[in-house]
């Protein structure tokens, strides 16, 4: 008998074994990608590199992968965070499919590795921002590139612009605000609204500022535009914006694969969403602010409409349990909202809301502590003064002193700054509690009389102009007495140019009571 012929009988079965190994393989992937039970699928544009370790190792990758995440572990316990990150990347190479491992490893370096780093100086985080970037980039850039229908890596990316950037959790929130509104003006404009230019770009500027937002960013223009149709008008430079992007794409991604959703996963999505257009609604608006270093936030109250659907839609979607929880928070939305608009001297849209909130809420209180205080027992005005209130006694003469005061203060520096409509809002407000004060205790009790409201608004208005106190920058003080039609102060050696601002200026006898084009703002 032949030698080899037991050899080449062995090759051939080796061959069909493996051929059929092959053959079962294919469909077992098949089968676990059906179930969910794992991504199989060859990698897209993955470095070569890369595509050869994942088909390369097989099975063993879970093992090594294992190994390296102690390893890590360790290297961070041991403050050798950089060496930690470079093992994240190894791991995440090794399991590109598990979006667990993408997501632990983002959150790793966004929640807990930055917070290890203090200020470079101070507020500047410029070291924790860093380490935040890398947990972004991470996921958008790679952890959504071979995985492009994984709901929570979408999830967790719009949690981290909603949260660790949009709250104020972490002591660095401001200057994370500020790098993230900073890398966005380019592309959205000084408003944050400039996304025309985007879409449909004109000159070479725009052509490359629409190419390197989609490139670097992955925020494809015509997507944005739609997102704020639906959701907007947002200023696209406040970090919720973002939440709402990557939301509103994960919540797309699953329409288009339905068979691979957990409903679970639909109502985080949802809720971001519905929850950072409230964070928006309190805070989306930045303000210039030439006087200070860094950005100032404001409510956004052209959201209100669109906060109130989303509360309704979520209300609906919502499971049993948590409707009561919804409604509550969207009755206390509908408060803030009121109060918001009143200050701002929208009058008009406080009053329909105002209304509209007894309409939705006719039994609960709308005052907190206050078992009375239903909707049709109150006035807007009654509400509104409420609210300032607070805490203060309404026979309190210096806390009702104090209040009223901060309340010029605020005024005035929003004069400053060109928020006319704000500025003006906050005087009327000091002028009902003042008055409202006096209905409570009456004209002739003069033991706790307040000083005259023209003294108050004097007195306020005379210290923050005051150069020997020098309470707010020379600019700022030049803009309030031009403002008010007030002598200009003698200018201090290099003292900057005011800003400029289009402001109309008031009248010195009747500061901040004037008319808008429209017409008379106040009732």
């Amino acid at each position: 008998m032949n030698r080899r012929a037991p050899k080449i009988l062995l090759l051939i079965l080796t061959v069909a074994l493996l051929f059929g190994a092959g053959r079962m393989e294919r469909a077992l992937n098949r089968e676990r990608d059906r179930l969910g039970l794992t991504q199989a699928t060859t990698l897209q544009d993955a470095p070569p590199l890369l595509a050869f370790t994942t088909v390369a190792l097989g099975g063993f990758r879970g093992l090594i992968s294992n190994y390296l995440w102690i390893r890590a572990n360790d290297l961070q316990q041991n403050d050798k965070f950089f060496e930690a990150a470079q093992l994240a990347n190894w791991i995440t190479d090794l399991e590109p499919h598990f979006a667990q491992v993408w997501i632990f490893q983002a959150w790793n370096m966004a929640f807990n590795i930055s917070v290890k780093f203090k200020e470079n100086s101070p507020g500047n985080y410029a070291d924790r921002w860093r380490w935040i970037q890398n947990g972004i980039e991470l996921l958008r850039d790679k952890g959504l590139r071979y995985n492009p229908d994984a709901l929570l890596i979408y999830r967790e990316l719009a949690w981290f612009f909603q949260f660790k950037l949009g709250q104020n959790l972490d002591d660095g929130n401001m200057y994370y605000k500020q790098q993230w509104a900073e890398a966005m003006t380019p592309f959205f404009g000084p408003q944050g609204t400039n996304i025309e230019a985007l879409v449909h770009p004109q000159t070479a500027e725009e052509r490359t500022n629409a190419l390197v937002l989609e490139e670097k960013y992955k925020m494809d223009p015509a997507y944005v535009e739609k997102v704020n149709e639906e959701w907007g008008p947002l200023d696209w430079r406040v970090p919720e914006a973002s939440a709402i992007y990557w939301a509103q794409k994960g919540l797309d991604e699953a329409k288009a694969h339905p068979q691979k959703v957990n409903k679970d996963d639909l109502i985080t999505l949802r809720r971001v969403i519905y929850q950072s257009e409230l964070q928006m609604f309190h805070h989306g608006r930045i303000i210039s602010n030439p006087f200070i270093h860094g950005i100032e936030l404001a409510p956004n109250l052209d959201l209100v409409s669109r906060v109130n659907d989303a509360y309704l839609t979520e209300m609906k979607e919502a499971a049993p349990g948590d409707t009561n929880n919804i409604a509550n928070a969207h009755r206390n939305f509908l408060r803030d909202a009121v109060y918001f608009l009143y200050v701002n001297n929208r009058i008009a849209e406080a009053a329909k809301w105002f209304k509209y909130l007894g309409q939705q809420y006719p039994d609960k209180p709308i005052l907190d502590g206050d078992t009375n205080s239903l909707p049709k027992n109150l006035t807007l005005d009654e509400y509104a003064i409420a609210c300032v209130q607070g805490d203060v006694n309404e026979t309190s003469q210096e806390r009702v002193t104090s209040a009223i005061m901060g309340l010029l203060e605020h005024s005035y520096l929003d004069l400053a700054i060109g928020q006319d409509d704000r500025a003006f809002g906050f005087q009327r407000l000091a002028q009902k509690i003042y008055d409202h004060y006096y209905e409570k205790i009456g004209k002739d009790q003069p033991r706790v009389a307040l000083p005259p409201l023209a003294k108050l608004k004097s007195t306020v208005l005379n210290d923050l102009l005051d150069p020997q106190k020098d309470l707010i920058p020379y600019a700022a003080r030049a803009v309030i007495r031009s403002q008010l039609g007030l002598p200009a102060e003698s200018a201090p050696t290099n003292a900057p140019s005011p800003p400029s601002t289009n402001a109309v200026a008031p009248s010195a006898a009747a500061p901040l009571n004037r008319q808008s084009a429209a017409g008379t703002r106040a009732p």
